[in-house]
């Protein structure tokens, strides 16, 4: 029941392809940082001796058209090219947080200038391969929203313009899948948010009914591109193609901001919260980010896949499982060392050392969702869901 029908493998690999600013006004490059721009193709390598054949990476806006409408394809023509020598399906993202020089995100040249280079990748991809092609447009328009346009934490290091700001997301989002599709007609389109769960402070029917109002925020994106909300923003059905869910440790607080940890009571189980996104949108569903630290990543995959199995075992079409970011990178505000891979940092031949314990869980995984494949295993599977 689980078969990859969308992608190459159904565990996947995701790059840290952050290109934002940060409040500081220092330029994050994570594909740079992470050393996967020189070692692309053997990064791809890599991952497909893990089993790991399709992935999430990024192209670098503000590399590509430092001048409008003048496009520089050299920081992603190797990438893409060792892509196709590989074998390797990628999802790519066009727009990963960050913007050119001198853009203003808040005008309209924005998503005209987004769409016009959205449009000028799919032809370049549509050139050097005749695979479908897939696109992530701009990731984590919630997320983005909040953290540009709320609290001001990156660019365009806004406060209380939130709302404006996931207009304008979604406003580009559109246009771009005009554009892309316009060029080739058979792309597909993943759009990725967090889900996540907040609780009420206390009982009160203000805190009650403030915590789900946060909550329900996280499917506000999505609504959008198919018009159920704000149709004056162009949304319609078809805008919506497959629905990319991140979700990490951190992704359920109390109102108050404090973290609710996986074994609280008051935790909710990763598999309610898959199903409940499927009855909202009837979409194909990925999980497109999650993943954890150091020690914890072993135990991390096994509780996604163990939730996955059961949202699947419940009749959700979850296509792949996203391990997110697969390499070691430098963190956002500190540069400290993230060991968050299955791969670490890379040697100076482009060596990235192995993180036994994930790959380890990894490929016990790959082993248990390879016997979901059959359809008695499945059935088998959803008859002791149902008789618990």
């Amino acid at each position: 029941m689980h078969q990859a029908k969308l992608f190459d493998s159904f565990f996947m690999g995701g790059f840290e392809c952050s290109t934002h600013r940060r409040r500081d006004g220092q330029r994050l490059d994570l594909i740079h940082s992470s050393g996967h721009d020189r070692w692309a193709g053997a990064d791809y390598a890599q991952l497909a001796t893990a089993g790991i054949n399709t992935v999430r990476d990024g192209l670098r806006w503000y590399l590509i058209e430092r001048q409008s409408g003048r496009y520089d394809w050299s920081s992603f023509l190797p990438m893409l090219r060792a892509a196709n020598e590989q074998r390797t399906q990628v999802i790519w993202d066009l727009s990963h947080y960050g913007c050119p020089e001198g853009l203003d995100i808040w005008r309209p040249e924005f998503v005209d200038r987004f769409a016009r280079f959205a449009g000028a990748v799919a032809t370049l991809v549509r050139e050097e391969s005749d695979q479908i092609p897939f696109y992530s447009l701009v990731n984590e328009m919630s997320f983005w929203s909040w953290a540009g346009g709320d609290v001001g934490y990156f660019e365009p290091n806004a406060h209380g313009r939130g709302l404006e700001l996931k207009h304008q997301l979604v406003r580009a989002s559109i246009a771009a899948i005009e554009s892309v599709r316009a060029v080739e007609p058979r792309a597909r389109f993943v759009q990725t948010d967090p889900i996540i769960h907040v609780l009420p402070d206390s009982p009160s029917h203000q805190d009650t009914a403030a915590a789900e109002g946060y909550r329900m925020s996280q499917f506000e994106a999505w609504d959008l591109l198919t018009g159920e909300r704000w149709p004056g923003l162009g949304g319609k059905p078809e805008y919506l193609d497959i629905v990319g869910v991140n979700y990490y440790p951190h992704n359920q607080w109390i109102l108050s901001g404090s973290r609710i940890f996986r074994g609280d009571s008051r935790y909710r189980p990763l598999a309610g919260m898959l199903a409940e996104t499927w009855r909202r949108y009837q979409r194909p569903m990925v999980i497109t980010e999650t993943g954890s630290e150091g020690h914890d990543r072993a135990s991390w995959m096994r509780y996604i896949c163990e939730q996955v199995t059961l949202a699947m075992a419940r009749g959700v079409p979850i296509e792949g499982i996203c391990w997110y970011p697969i390499l070691d990178y430098p963190g956002w505000d500190d540069d400290r060392h993230c060991p968050a891979g299955l791969l670490g940092y890379a040697d100076g031949e482009g060596r990235r050392p192995l993180d036994e314990s994930l790959s380890l869980e990894l490929q016990a995984q790959q082993r248990q969702f390879a016997l979901l494949d059959s359809k008695p295993a499945m059935e088998a599977l959803l008859f002791d869901n149902q008789s618990q």
